[in-house]
């Protein structure tokens, strides 16, 4: 029997023992997608406890936690910090198999030097170990340097006034660069409740009243150059579905009623939503931004937690629309107004894996390696089975040395090893195939094609090495 998550977790042979520690383990992380908070970087907070740090805004947890019954007092409630802690040990127990059990393990080891399981019994041991390395000055940016982290990508929206990314930069103490991405969902979400208070909002950024279609496209254009001042070389769309009718319409009127507070149609919506899918998909290639598309997720359909708890408290679940025609509908008026940028594709849903993959394929450009991709695997889909999953396919239907590898998509400061986690995975993989015949056994190619997935592929297709 083999040790719990010892150093040659997931390494299944020799093969690949030697890609991850000799090749892979060393690499600096690129996480170019993500929701950590800048400020909390800035400041470099301490917190000061392990529940904190793990539980504050970990939708992860507080799914597993419900799975178990949990009281939602002591999930986001008003119980104390070690309450939390504790329902959240006693939960991960009954969760083999399940990523969060691997990550929170590996987080445990890499951060705090703990190597024993956590569960009901081992509960107030851990707490104490990690909460005595949180009280002795162990910060944000501790974790972040301890991590190797060489480039983060905050999402932000366009109103930021970006002020914690221009207080990270001036700081000529911390290395790890701290970009913002570009993410204007609320600008397109015209059907939503809100919509007129958000432009208000964008309107105060843009520094003159929104008050026309045209108005929206010049403030959307400027904040996109100020964030390019700070770096930003990626943008990020979450659809519930990818839009497109690009028959027309009266597209100001539209925005004029919305902003009279009207209800507007799905139709029009999505009329809307493509003429201004395709101004940003322009604006992106104008500036070599990176686009990335993230679509699929039904979201906050427990109506009651809703009301409760509001965004973003794990209420999300796989929805299945069928977006490929639109989605290649999309990426080829781009293309053929040569004007198609850089772009990643993710779909929530681990069946469009192989549809993204071929339809990526056919969007590519002499000069640029992997133009379009199917981006990393998303939210339900980063377990161990599902990086298989899609390095297979990419693999089989791609060019596997072509791919950028990976990224957190947390709220945690602690989520790096799932960094480690991918390329663990990733070397096992690359091994199995080496020692079953199907793939050279030149070990230094294998290195290199191991060291370029983890980091060098992200760090040219993002054009880091040229930022500020």
């Amino acid at each position: 029997m083999k040790a719990f998550i010892d150093k040659d977790f997931l390494l299944g042979s020799e093969t690949a023992k030697v890609l991850y520690h000799k090749y892979a383990a060393a690499m600096p992380i690129i996480d170019y997608h993500c929701h950590v908070k800048p400020a909390e970087i800035a400041e470099d907070r301490q917190y000061k406890n392990i529940s904190q740090l793990w539980l504050e805004s970990d939708h992860y947890k507080w799914r597993i936690m419900r799975w178990r019954g949990v009281d939602e007092r002591y999930i986001t409630g008003d119980s104390s910090d070690w309450e939390k802690f504790e329902a959240f040990a006693n939960a991960l127990a009954h969760a083999p198999g399940n990523p969060l059990y691997h990550w929170t393990h590996l987080e445990l080891q890499r951060y705090f030097d703990c190597y024993f399981p956590l569960g009901p019994n081992t509960a107030k041991d851990i707490w104490r170990i990690c909460n005595e390395k949180l009280n002795n000055g162990y910060s944000v940016r501790d974790i972040i340097n301890r991590s190797g982290v060489e480039v983060i990508c905050t999402t932000d929206d366009p109103a930021s006034d970006l002020v914690w990314h221009e207080k990270i930069a001036r700081d000529k103490c911390f290395s790890t660069k701290v970009y913002p991405t570009f993410r204007p969902d609320k600008a397109l979400a015209v059907d939503k409740p809100g919509y007129a208070d958000y432009i208000h909002t964008l309107s105060d950024a843009f520094g003159r009243q929104v008050l026309t279609l045209d108005d929206l496209f010049d403030a959307l254009v400027s904040r996109l150059e100020y964030f390019t001042k700070y770096g930003c070389k990626v943008a990020d769309h979450a659809l519930d579905v990818v839009p497109w009718d690009p028959v027309g319409g009266n597209n100001a009127s539209i925005f004029k009623r919305a902003m009279s507070g009207e209800i507007i149609s799905a139709q029009e919506t999505e009329r809307f939503q493509t003429e201004l899918m395709l101004f940003l998909g322009r604006e992106y290639a104008k500036r070599g931004i990176v686009m990335q598309l993230h679509y699929g997720a039904l979201r906050n359909v427990n109506p009651v937690l809703f009301r409760l708890l509001g965004h973003d408290s794990g209420l999300d679940c796989i929805g299945s629309p069928d977006c490929s025609r639109n989605l290649a509908a999309y990426l080829g008026s781009l293309e053929d107004g040569n004007v198609l940028p850089k772009t990643l594709l993710y779909s929530i849903n681990p069946n469009d894996n192989a549809m993204l993959v071929s339809l990526a394929g056919t969007f590519q450009q002499a000069g640029v390696v992997g133009k379009v991709q199917s981006g990393s695997v998303w939210w339900y889909n980063d377990a161990k089975s599902g990086i298989e999953s899609h390095i297979t396919t990419l693999s089989e239907m791609a060019a596997l040395g072509c791919f950028i590898g990976m990224l957190t998509d947390s709220r945690s400061f602690l989520s790096y090893t799932r960094h480690e986690y991918f390329r663990r995975i990733l070397c096992g993989l690359l091994g199995n195939w080496v020692e079953n015949g199907e793939y050279s056994d030149d070990i230094d190619w294998l290195g290199s094609l191991v060291q370029n997935i983890s980091y060098n592929n992200a760090k040219m297709y993002f054009d880091f090495s040229s930022q500020p």
